[in-house]
């Protein structure tokens, strides 16, 4: 059975697996990902969660980002919640999907959190659900069968998650076999009109997977053939496909790629071109006549008005941050695409909406083709004066033809930690990952409760 091949794979992992590049590259996702989920502790559908956590109690097993404790899978969810919410994570890009591998880090540190469970383990767990997800991602795509990328990312968050418990092969069997049967996601979620569901997907399937790893750590089975079987992953949703997990590695996370602008992943060359730019020919949005972008289809149906909807209608941060025409717009306008961009009153502002209906975006077919080798766009913009100023883009800061150093992701860290911790607080947690290796996820956790809301 492939699920058993999975878990397998999953058992014999050790840390001695990972390269030197692949331990540096995870802690610096998982300092990222710290990044984005204290930045994030204000958002309103994660306070949402956290009342209702408290409204719920449970059993203190793990730690709660801010403090408190409650159930390990509740703990998965609330943290997860907050590494996605403002959609600012890492991203993994395969042909047919894109997934954000760092969603995994919540499940595995609530996880992680009950069996004391050391900074070199937490990396190979973290490793191991990392190619899990992109493998999967690229042999496996399902957004075109209408479903979510949180489909795959539910085999990923078991296999990490059991590895993080310690389970033995035949529950790590059964921990994935049931997260991957019940937790196929649609792909509405990311369609028409958006909700908070866009950045909750992931969290749920995070506090689904963990659940599962749960329950077949208390003996309780799954179906053996849940990827091969009748009615099972591939004959209902992907199709045939073959991975063989006796082969697989741990380096997958050196292919994911981190975001410079806090906006969906497809648009990060976009945004940095228009800000180039701008900053090249200082022109103002009140010159402009119209912008033109092409850009390969994957972006163009997810964020131009292709497949995924209409991008001119933007009404909410979930809307906003899937809004190429927006997300461009913004760089013109404020220079930056940061959590700022997406408060209410910036959204609804007379500039930034005139200024979007003057965007279009097409898809190149060169362009397509190229994808996801680069991230390729080109930008046009028309001035009322008859001027036009162009710029060509194959990638920028954070993809992996130009990865993000340690000092760059410092920095994107302590600027979105800062309303939320001290000065002291910020260089410990920074200490604590660099040097995970002498650490545990208790003591990185235990940092973590010291974190505060503003207010």
């Amino acid at each position: 059975m492939i699920v058993h091949d999975l878990a397998t794979f999953t058992d014999q992992a050790t840390y001695s697996n990972l390269s030197n590049e692949a331990r540096k590259q995870l802690k610096i996702r998982l300092l990222d990902s710290l990044g984005t989920a204290i930045g994030a502790i204000e958002g309103p559908p994660v306070k949402a969660i956290r009342q209702m956590l408290d409204d719920f109690g449970g059993s203190e097993q793990s730690t709660l980002i801010g403090g408190g404790k409650t159930t390990s899978d509740r703990a998965a969810l609330y943290n997860s919640g907050l590494v996605r919410y403002l959609d600012f994570n890492d991203s993994y890009l395969a042909k047919g999907e894109t997934c954000h591998p760092s969603d995994n880090i919540g499940s595995i540190l609530a996880a992680g959190e009950t069996t004391d469970l050391s900074g070199k383990d937490f990396l190979t767990a973290l490793g191991v659900a990392y190619q899990v997800q992109c493998r999967l991602s690229d042999e496996a795509p399902v957004r075109d069968k209408g479903f979510d990328h949180t489909t795959q990312g539910s085999y990923a968050v078991a296999a990490g998650v059991s590895k993080a418990l310690g389970l033995d092969e035949d529950k790590t069997a059964n921990a994935i076999s049931i997260a991957g049967t019940a937790l196929n996601a649609l792909r509405v979620t990311r369609t028409g009109a958006l909700s908070n569901w866009k950045g909750l997907a992931y969290p749920h399937t995070a506090f689904g997977g963990t659940h599962a790893a749960f329950l077949a750590k208390y003996g309780i089975t799954g179906p053996p053939a849940v990827f091969e079987g009748n009615k099972g992953f591939m004959d209902s949703i992907a199709g045939e496909f073959s991975i063989d997990w006796s082969n697989e590695d741990l380096e997958r996370v050196t292919n994911t790629i981190i975001k410079k602008y806090n906006a969906e992943i497809h648009s990060q060359s976009s945004i940095e071109g228009m800000i180039e730019l701008k900053e090249k020919h200082d022109f103002t949005a009140e010159n402009v006549e119209k912008i033109e972008i092409d850009i390969f289809d994957v972006a163009y149906h997810i964020i131009g008005g292709g497949e995924e909807g209409d991008k001119t209608i933007v009404r909410t941060k979930e809307e906003a941050d899937h809004s190429l025409q927006y997300m461009v717009s913004a760089a013109l306008l404020d220079g930056q695409v940061m959590p700022e961009q997406y408060q209410k009153n910036r959204i609804e502002a007379d500039d930034i909406q005139s200024l979007l209906q003057k965007v279009k975006v097409s898809p190149k077919q060169e362009y397509s083709d190229r994808f996801p080798d680069e991230m390729p766009t080109k930008l046009t913009v028309h001035l009322k004066s008859g001027e036009t100023h162009s710029i060509k883009k194959r990638d920028y800061e954070g993809f992996y033809t130009r990865p993000m150093s340690w000092d760059t992701i410092i920095q994107k860290f302590k600027g979105l930690a800062q309303p939320y911790t001290s000065e002291e607080l910020r260089d410990q947690i920074i200490e604590t990952v660099q040097d995970f290796e002498q650490h545990s996820v208790s003591d990185l956790m235990n940092l973590l409760t010291k974190v505060k809301l503003e207010s």
